[in-house]
């Protein structure tokens, strides 16, 4: 089967890259092409400005964009527009590929259990872009299966290690809590993406995220320990404290075995230096 990567980053190339070993084909189009590897083809193209040319006998195509900067024009270029030109290029091509695309879980507000029949009510200018295209792709293709991922971490992307390592995490002072998190590793993002372009039948809607939403404080203590740390230093949260926790219960349903079903097991091979950051 031929695939295309739409948006092939970090989080493309280590989706582009299970594909190819389940013996697919496999294209990832970028700005930057030479920054994917083999045995992966890049293409070269600018999907904010340009219709791709997609190959007629595409079985798969994965949207998985990321704008680089929380501008919210930028944003709508991204997202938006991006995604316009992906379904313009499917049009073009005659291909009727399984289509997959990236959104996030920041599009629900509130407080408690989330899951796919919770409304995405948005809130923020970038919640709202992000909307924007996911209405887009419900007009355009409204057999495609949209992904709502959850925070993602792992290679190249340990903000929260970094923190304790130089110094600078502290916790809530006691009494008051931290906010609620969740988050996937970045390998389990990828692999849920090829599950759901090549199950049998993908629901429309997927939230994806690990097993256990947990407060922030909770998860840099545990980083803490793991890194010999020491006591965290208490200081008041800033921001607002959250409460969402995000339910996996419908994408455990499909059949997906998360690698990583915790964040401990995730930012254990984190700090072993499990995993490559694709560029």
């Amino acid at each position: 089967m031929h695939v295309v990567i739409a948006g092939c980053g970090d989080l493309g190339i280590a989706a582009g890259l299970r594909f190819h070993a389940a013996g697919h084909s496999v294209v990832g189009l970028r700005r930057t092409p030479d920054r994917i590897p083999a045995p992966l083809a890049g293409g070269a193209v600018d999907l904010r400005h340009e219709q791709p040319v997609i190959d007629g006998d595409t079985g798969v195509v994965v949207v998985a964009l990321a704008a680089g900067s929380r501008d919210t024009e930028t944003y709508r270029a991204t997202y938006v527009d991006g995604l316009r030109n992906v379904l313009d290029g499917v049009d073009s091509s005659g291909a009727t590929p399984r289509i997959v695309v990236v959104s996030s879980t920041a599009v629900y507000g509130g407080a408690g259990v989330v899951d796919e029949s919770t409304p995405a009510t948005g809130g923020t200018p970038t919640a709202d872009v992000l909307l924007e295209a996911e209405s887009l792709l419900r007009d355009r293709a409204p057999a495609a299966t949209l992904v709502r991922l959850s925070g993602i971490y792992g290679p190249g992307r340990t903000r929260l290690v970094d923190q304790v390592r130089s110094g600078r995490a502290t916790v809530a002072p006691p009494g008051e809590s931290s906010p609620m998190t969740n988050r996937i590793h970045r390998d389990d993002a990828a692999a849920l993406l090829v599950h759901l372009a090549t199950t049998a039948s993908a629901p429309p809607l997927v939230i994806g995220t690990d097993d256990e939403p947990v407060r922030r404080d909770d998860v840099l203590r545990f980083l803490a320990d793991e890194l010999g740390a020491g006591p965290l230093p208490a200081a008041p949260v800033e921001g607002p404290v959250t409460d969402k926790r995000l339910s996996n219960a419908l994408l455990r349903s499909t059949g997906f075995a998360f690698a990583y079903p915790t964040y401990r097991e995730g930012y254990r091979a984190v700090l072993a230096g499990e995993g490559i950051r694709y560029a």
